[in-house]
């Protein structure tokens, strides 16, 4: 790293031997599995150093590497601002570099692969396995048959089975796949995309797969609002050192995890992670909690001028809408009152936290893909047994304003969805809600209220 001042260069001592390997190298990763890897190799007698590839471009490599993979991380608090050097990351490879990738995932030494892809990189099809449809995926598909041990994949299943091949010829041993996206049951949900497509690569590498790759399910939370030339004069005014690849990031961080390590793993617990049997209480609370209340406020608070989180939870209005959101949800999570209420606590001191700026434009988007696994299962959940919850309602009614509005919206299926906002409020109100769900669009209760609140809404 080049200095400022004249102060000693950060000294983090020689790289980590490299034991886990991480796909989707960005900001959150960096503020997230590495930092946990990072707090777990404080007097670990055995550090992890990981190798981490970028998604395809080689952009957050390159300078991650001429600063020997040490970076920092400028904790943004509500009081003012720290910073923190993460050692974890040995070496940062361009996702490109699918022959280092196999090389690595070959080496008996890696226990670990953890993900974050986003849901959309798993290339799912309908059904929930490997969409051979999808031309990459078939490309993927070919190159893997002609040669198992192909070097050239795209796709991140494809890479995965590569991997996987390269790892059964070594005798590499098994190993555990953590997926750390926004994707319901993630660990099953990628076990099943990976094993499927090495089922069609070759009967016997799908059953390797099957008796060596545990697949773990988890829960992840911290937010990493994207670094500004501000926020790095911040951290070399703070540090005297010039990071071109710092992250900005809350104090707040959460990880939970259900599932095996076949060949053992980082001591994450140091760091705060919580080991547990299911998974899926602690993701509907963060789901419906913190993503719902999010896209509550991303098309309901620019109803009323706001701009960022920190800005609608400073309204009592928007917040006598999240909480009355909190309270809907909460009747629905398997989850004690005492957890579910200091949750809520952790929330609202976040949402507040000015020096974390969260853009309701940025949550706002793809609401096709966010509204069916944030607000909708508590919606149906509600009017099953007869509510006509409001909260859920003026989330919904929300998003019918941000489409009508049509200026900022960024969804695969936007153009489709701005046409159908356009209608009368009813009509508007009925098509939405028919094309996240068909029989919501048949509930005329719901629609009503639906087309009522928008109205509201928009004055």
């Amino acid at each position: 790293m080049k200095p400022l001042n004249r102060v000693a260069a950060p000294s983090a001592g020689p790289a980590a031997p490299i034991r886990s390997v991480h796909l989707g190298l960005g900001a959150f990763f960096r503020a997230h599995q590495a930092w946990y890897t990072h707090v777990a190799n404080a007097g670990a007698g055995e550090p992890t150093g990981i190798a981490a590839f970028t998604g395809r471009r080689p952009d957050a490599a390159v300078p991650l590497r001429a600063q020997d993979g040490l970076y920092h991380l400028l904790v943004r608090g509500r009081d003012g601002d720290r910073t923190e050097l993460v050692a974890s990351l040995s070496t940062a490879y361009d996702g490109a570099d699918v022959e280092a990738w196999q090389q690595v995932i070959a080496s008996p030494e890696v226990a670990v692969v953890t993900l974050t892809v986003t849901e959309a990189g798993y290339r799912r099809g309908p059904g929930g396995g490997p969409n051979l449809g999808d031309p990459a995926v078939a490309d993927d598909l070919l190159r893997l048959r002609l040669r198992a041990g192909a070097v050239d994949m795209t796709t991140v299943p494809g890479r995965l089975v590569a991997g996987f091949a390269a790892r059964r010829a070594a005798d590499a041993g098994p190993l555990a796949i953590v997926p750390c996206d926004n994707l319901i049951d993630n660990g099953p949900a990628v076990r099943r995309v990976v094993t499927e497509l090495a089922a069609a690569v070759d009967a016997r590498l799908a059953e390797w797969v099957g008796g060596n790759v545990s697949f773990v399910s988890t829960t992840i939370d911290r937010i990493t609002p994207a670094t500004t030339p501000e926020d790095r004069e911040v951290v070399a005014e703070l540090t005297g050192y010039a990071d071109a690849s710092p992250v900005v990031t809350e104090p707040f961080t959460e990880w939970v995890l259900a599932g095996d390590f076949p060949a053992g793993r980082p001591e994450w617990e140091r760091g705060g992670a919580r080991f547990v049997d299911d998974v899926k209480p602690f993701e509907q609370r963060k789901l419906w909690l913190l993503n719902g209340a999010h896209s509550l406020l991303a098309y309901a608070g620019p109803t009323r001028g706001h701009t960022t989180v920190a800005e609608a939870i400073g309204d009592p209005v928007c917040r006598s809408w999240v909480e009355e959101w909190w309270d809907e949800a909460a009747r629905h999570l398997p989850l004690s009152a005492e957890d579910v209420g200091r949750y809520r606590a952790d929330l609202l001191e976040r949402f507040a936290n000015p020096r974390i700026r969260h853009n309701l434009a940025q949550i706002a988007m793809d609401g096709s893909q966010k509204l069916p696994i944030r607000v909708l299962p508590v919606l149906t959940r509600e009017r099953a047994n007869g509510a006509l919850p409001p909260a859920g309602i003026r989330a919904l009614a929300g998003w019918i304003a941000h489409l009508r509005d049509g200026t900022t919206v960024r969804d695969p299926r936007g153009a489709e969805l701005v046409a159908a906002a356009t209608a009368s409020a009813p009509v508007a109100a009925r098509k939405i809600l028919a094309f996240l769900e068909p029989k919501l669009g048949e509930d005329t209760e719901l629609v009503r209220a639906v087309a009522d609140t928008y109205r509201e809404l928009v004055g």
